[in-house]
């Protein structure tokens, strides 16, 4: 399922395999929340922009269209038209996200649907049964994501919890592989590491949640809110508690850099919504920096986003095209620049891939880092 076959230093070049296809680590998954990328990107642009895992939102799609029905349809895969390994996230996010409209008890999370306000119920076993149902390669834990910075004491009683939490995933996820009817039963768990920014609770909820066979851990809980070395700092702690032989997933991160910066430190999966997001508003990743095409000076810019990308969008259009399409509030705008920073951060795991198989991974870092943290 997983192996690693190249190391430089605690960076890791490896490959995953799963019920639909292989995937080479280390590996972005563009986030397709609600069974496609907003900006108006299909399963089949992923394809062609060089996606490799695609991520979608277990409580979006329960709401909407409802799991049943996507199990009806054959499952995510089927529904989306999308060939290769899915993942799809528990759920515990988005119901961190509503904060003011939930209510966490020990059996799981009681909240309100953030589209109409119907009473809904989520806990380990009902995640288990919405993701088995969407049919994903690789189920996530449901687990509470606190937030940064959170009171020593909680963060512990919900570490303590989501221990509890995983051991209850892990029993039901089991049981619906082995029904005669799952959609994907070949499908995998993943275990999620929390504890705010606490670095012991983090440990210990490491050595915890390893104990329960899964088929890869995360850590889970960062990027929101927290300093950007804060949470380097973290991943330096959780790192060497986390299996060696089994894929290591930092959720919800993050930029370029944080990307190049966490691959250092030994992660070999990422997600997050910020190049497409980022994407809609103007801001466009290049290998010299991000740029903001909104702004005045690309208005007579007749040259690519970037002139080294082979993206739809850099093949095709101009900076100035680009930016009238933004001026004008036409939606080509955002599906092109989307498809562009999708394109962007598969070929930086390429070639963040490339530097570690010919063992140049220690200079692409030092050259890359900074370099795209920056602004032209």
């Amino acid at each position: 399922m997983f192996e690693v076959i190249k190391t430089e230093g605690r960076a890791r070049r490896g490959v995953f395999t799963c019920a639909h296809g292989t995937a080479q680590t280390p590996v972005f998954m563009n986030v397709g929340t609600q069974g496609a990328i907003k900006g108006g990107v299909s399963a089949h642009d992923l394809e062609d922009i060089g996606c490799q895992i695609e991520l979608s939102n277990t409580y979006h799609l329960h709401l909407r269209p409802g799991d049943e029905v996507v199990r009806q349809l054959g499952g995510l895969h089927r529904f989306m038209d999308w060939k290769g390994p899915i993942l799809t996230d528990s759920g515990g996010f988005q119901v961190f996200s509503l904060a003011g409209l939930r209510k966490i008890k020990e059996e799981g999370v009681y909240f309100s649907s953030h589209i109409d306000g119907r009473k809904i119920f989520m806990g380990p076993e009902e995640s288990m049964r919405i993701q088995s149902h969407l049919g994903s390669d690789v189920a996530m834990a449901f687990d509470e994501c606190v937030e940064n910075p959170a009171e020593y004491d909680y963060a512990k009683a919900s570490c303590e919890r989501t221990v509890r939490w995983l051991e209850r995933c892990k029993a039901e996820h089991d049981r619906l592989n082995a029904l005669p009817d799952t959609v994907n039963p070949q499908q995998m768990l993943f275990g999620i590491n929390q504890g705010s920014t606490y670095p012991d609770l983090r440990v210990w909820h490491m050595e915890e949640i390893r104990k329960i066979p899964c088929d890869g851990y995360a850590i889970g809980g960062l990027a929101v809110g927290e300093p950007t070395q804060v949470m380097y700092d973290i991943i330096d702690a959780v790192e060497p508690h986390m299996p060696a032989d089994k894929p290591r997933y930092l959720m919800g991160v993050g930029t370029p850099s944080n990307i190049i910066e966490a691959v250092a430190r030994g992660v070999d999966f990422f997600d997050c919504v910020m190049p497409a997001r980022n994407a809609r508003h103007g801001k466009l990743y290049t290998w010299e920096g991000s740029i903001n095409l909104k702004n005045e000076k690309y208005k007579l810019d007749d040259a690519p986003i970037d002139s080294t990308c082979r993206c739809p969008a850099c093949q095709h259009f101009s900076r100035a095209y680009l930016r009238h399409l933004f001026v004008a509030g036409e939606m080509l705008a955002m599906r092109l620049a989307v498809l562009h920073n999708l394109y962007f951060y598969n070929t930086l795991m390429e070639r963040i891939r490339a530097a570690l198989d010919a063992g140049e991974f220690t200079a692409f870092r030092a050259e890359y880092s900074p370099k795209l943290d920056g602004k032209i």
